[in-house]
């Protein structure tokens, strides 16, 4: 009874894992059709109105420091700093988890940036930032790297409230990082959405990889990560 139990847990998480991956995918082509076709700039529009709303010297300070949690330099550093330390802690499998995820999912962004080439805000920009502007790398790879590593707390603890509140900490930092790029003045609010969701379908799919090839299920203790 307990073994069949556990592989209907399997199936309704592999059902709601692809479920999601259809959804997100749904969502970022429905994104770039309403950008070729124009009809996202209204909404675009309305974000930065509401967003120059809360411009000062402050927030545009606090907002610096977020958005560098989510470039290159850090989540490089940060994917590496949390794969060394599975792999000294024996969780093997976890820290090349992680690794693959984010370096993958890094290429993943490029590609898509190279293949839309959408041109950044013609505003002036409160920081420096080359490259295209959709979807935001900023934004997919926070949700990567984060999601991933939000994971893996889901992997190594029972405590409940801890996997919760370490799940919602990560999410609201994503969100703010995105945020961050709006303000600064260096992505479209469709950008966001754009990354967040192209980013939430490699999450996604490389929990469903892990899981598969890991005979892992995600509601085990850290003896089974």
């Amino acid at each position: 009874m307990r073994e069949r139990e556990i592989d209907w847990k399997q199936t309704i998480l592999f059902i709601i894992g692809v479920g999601l991956i259809i959804l997100l995918a749904a969502g970022f082509i429905e994104i770039v059709e309403e950008w070729k076709e124009r009809e996202i700039e209204a909404f675009d529009s309305t974000v930065y109105s509401e967003v120059n709303t809360i411009t000062s010297p402050g927030v545009t300070e606090f907002m610096k420091k977020i958005t560098f949690l989510g470039g290159v330099q850090w989540i490089t550093v940060l994917t590496g700093i949390a794969s060394i330390l599975f792999f000294v802690f024996k969780k093997y499998s976890l820290g090349l988890y992680v690794l693959l995820t984010v370096a993958l999912g890094g290429g993943f962004n490029w590609l898509l940036k190279e293949y839309f080439k959408r041109q950044r805000p013609d505003i002036e920009a409160l920081v420096e930032q080359g490259g295209y502007s959709f979807p935001s790398g900023h934004s997919m790879g926070s949700f990567i790297l984060y999601g991933a590593l939000a994971f893996a707390v889901f992997r190594l603890y029972d405590h409940r409230w801890s996997k919760f509140i370490g799940a919602a900490a990560l999410l609201l930092l994503v969100l703010l990082i995105g945020l961050s790029r709006i303000y600064l003045g260096v992505h479209y609010p469709s950008d966001i959405l754009g990354g967040f969701s192209a980013g939430g379908v490699w999450l996604a799919f490389s929990i469903l990889v892990y899981t598969f090839i890991k005979g892992a299920r995600p509601w085990r203790k850290i003896s089974r990560a």
